[in-house]
């Protein structure tokens, strides 16, 4: 587990990381993606090579009621010519395999241009059977263009959209709550009116596309878990080095599982962009204890 935030090249340092990029490692990641990269990524794709992470869960206000409960993430599907619609659909069987209690999915539908892809999406997330449904919200990929087209399809298929709002899974009198807020690097994450609708009692799931939000989250002590993607990973990730690029907002805790203050946070894969090195797209199957 991890247990410390991570930096891109953390051990080098701010001015040697520096030097490094003027020495060129940005200019062989553009490269790599232009020549290399794809024909590596369409040569080597497979079911095969998705990763299925299952970890179990201690989180602390969990009713015995739901000890045991499956919970699946995926993230930054990033729908666009590469990941199309008999790619993304044998992907949602390898989800529906798992027999999760319920789905969440952390953003980043598409790439760019909805409407082009937005159909295709739909047929391949409607064949998703979890049982409490599937949660989503969005991420800063689905806020470039037209975002209502996501949010109207998101309503078509009866989906919890979680942007900065809650909703209560019952067993019984035990309750679980689902929070989710919108895109933080889009400026509509609103944690204060989530906060606002989320019971002051039990245990408490946030889904939130940039896992640095953490560090904001983690404030609160109201959440138990946050659920997060983003960074892909890194995407390619060197030896010894680690990632030479990532994100704004998926620096600090870019892949996997982290303590932040009493919050566990776990980072998503997520499964769409190509090329990757050494960081394989992701299926994370949660057991809850």
């Amino acid at each position: 587990m991890n247990t410390k935030p991570q930096r891109s090249l953390h051990w080098l340092g701010a001015r040697t990381w520096a030097i490094l990029r003027k020495a060129g490692i940005a200019s062989f990641h553009a490269g790599f993606m232009t020549f290399g990269g794809l024909r590596y990524a369409r040569r080597h794709w497979g079911l095969d090579w998705v990763e299925i992470v299952y970890l179990d869960l201690p989180l602390p206000r969990l009713a015995p009621e739901f000890r045991g409960y499956r919970l699946l993430q995926i993230s930054d599907i990033h729908m666009d010519g590469w990941m199309t619609q008999a790619r993304l659909a044998a992907i949602v069987d390898l989800v529906n395999r798992q027999q999760p209690d319920l789905v969440a999915i952390t953003g980043d539908f598409v790439t760019y241009a909805p409407q082009r892809f937005v159909a295709d999406l739909r047929v391949a997330l409607a064949r998703l059977t979890p049982a409490d449904g599937v949660a989503v919200v969005l991420g800063n990929h689905d806020h470039r263009e037209r975002p209502e087209l996501l949010r109207h399809m998101f309503h078509e298929l009866g989906l919890l959209d979680l942007n900065n709002a809650v909703h209560t899974l019952r067993r019984g009198r035990a309750c679980l709550h689902l929070a989710g807020v919108d895109d933080v690097r889009a400026g509509a994450a609103r944690l204060d009116d989530v906060l606002a609708q989320l019971p002051p009692t039990g245990c408490a799931i946030l889904l939130a596309h940039e896992p640095d939000f953490a560090d904001t989250a983690a404030v609160s002590g109201r959440f138990d878990l946050q659920l997060s993607g983003h960074s892909h990973g890194g995407q390619i990730v060197l030896p010894y080095i680690g990632a030479p690029i990532l994100p704004r907002m998926g620096r600090k805790y870019p892949a996997g599982r982290y303590t932040v203050r009493n919050m566990t946070l776990y980072t998503n894969r997520g499964l769409g962009v190509i090329p990757r090195v050494n960081c394989r797209p992701e299926i994370s199957v949660f057991t809850l204890r």
